[in-house]
């Protein structure tokens, strides 16, 4: 069985828009000035996002969901494109070296896919496999990474993940009353749009810790219970999110046992992981887990800033806070990582890693 190694990651992005921009020209005038939604659109912990539809220049709000898939398949081919070749490079590899090829994405759908289309225009050979994951929401960038691993360590060839977002398309009609739907101005105020890919390869040794990150392991959980708190429904106007203030307290009573069970297995606890890549699904999500963890504020710094200067990008945001961990984090060989992500189910998902 070979060994699987985060070697190299690449990221594209859409043009910024600052937040209290977007609340000054747009969405102050959508929630008539309400005090409520300016306090949630702004203390989000979201400074910065991107958009291929900035809603200051273009009004998605009543698009039909068709001519939104079509603004996807244009505006996330280029994105794809642009952070697959920018992990190649990461990795020192070329588009004829992938066995498997992954996308993942919740916000757009075409067929053929993202996947056949960039496959061709990067340059990869027609043999190589490819898979599509969609519709599985913030945490799908774990379990495309961990079918991705088993495909490395049992066929000993590299495999690319990638993962587009584009929720920037799906800012839902403004009507009557709209201050008070609070989950559509969390959603309105917290996502943006990001393509971020990764290469894994088997058996190399990784030589600089940043060029390498072993999979080692994954753990993952779903409360079925709880599914209704967070939801992705299509309609006439696009995607629309359900995203209830009750997510943070059902990760709560499941976060603690998940981890500590991925960590025992390998003889490790919570105080041993030198790095953690938590999903920025909002800032009290992150805050919950620091709190059931145990974790001081440096330790989830990387997924803040991610917050801070992207938003929550789904599926994209856990490779992009995995990314910031390998560039800020002074990790030596050896030193555990816990990459963790959440979404619809309620799904926990956690991956060891380990560095080289």
């Amino acid at each position: 069985m070979h060994t699987a190694v985060l070697t190299g990651q690449g990221a594209a992005f859409p043009p910024p828009m600052g937040q209290q921009a977007l609340w000054d020209e747009v969405f102050a005038h959508r929630y008539n000035d309400n005090r409520t939604a300016q306090r949630i659109f702004l203390g989000c912990g979201v400074s910065t996002r991107h958009g291929v539809v900035d809603p200051r220049v273009e009004d998605a709000s009543e698009w039909t969901t068709g001519t939104r898939m079509r603004r996807y398949v244009s505006a996330a081919h280029p994105l794809g494109r642009e952070a697959v070749r920018n992990a190649l490079t990461n990795a020192g590899l070329h588009p004829a070296d992938v066995g498997l090829f992954v996308v993942v994405s919740c916000t757009g759908y075409a067929t053929p896919g993202l996947d056949i289309a960039l496959a061709a225009e990067l340059g990869m050979p027609p043999t190589t496999q490819r898979l599509f994951i969609g519709h599985m929401g913030c945490y799908a960038a774990l379990p495309a990474l961990s079918t991705a691993t088993d495909y490395v360590r049992a066929r000993g060839r590299p495999a690319v993940v990638l993962c587009v977002e584009l929720p920037s398309l799906h800012v839902q009609p403004f009507g009557p009353g709209a201050e008070r739907d609070v989950e559509q101005i969390v959603a309105h105020a917290l996502f943006g749009d990001a393509a971020c890919a990764v290469v894994l390869e088997p058996d190399v040794s990784g030589g600089d810790v940043n060029g390498g990150l072993e999979v080692i392991d994954t753990e993952s959980v779903t409360d079925p219970s709880s599914a209704s708190l967070m939801t992705w429904t299509v309609t006439d106007h696009g995607f629309r999110m359900g995203l209830s203030a009750k997510v943070p307290d059902v990760l709560a009573l499941h976060v603690e046992k998940a981890t500590r069970a991925l960590l025992g297995r390998h003889g490790l606890d919570v105080d041993d992981v030198a790095g953690w890549a938590i999903h920025p699904g909002g800032p009290r999500i992150v805050n919950v887990v620091a709190e059931k963890l145990g974790l001081r504020a440096d330790q989830t710094a990387a997924s803040h800033e991610i917050l801070d200067t992207h938003g929550n990008c789904s599926s994209a945001t856990v490779p992009l806070v995995l990314q910031q961990l390998r560039r800020n984090a002074q990790l030596r060989p050896g030193d555990p990582v816990v990459a963790m992500a959440f979404g619809p189910g309620l799904t926990l998902w956690n991956m060891l890693l380990r560095a080289r």
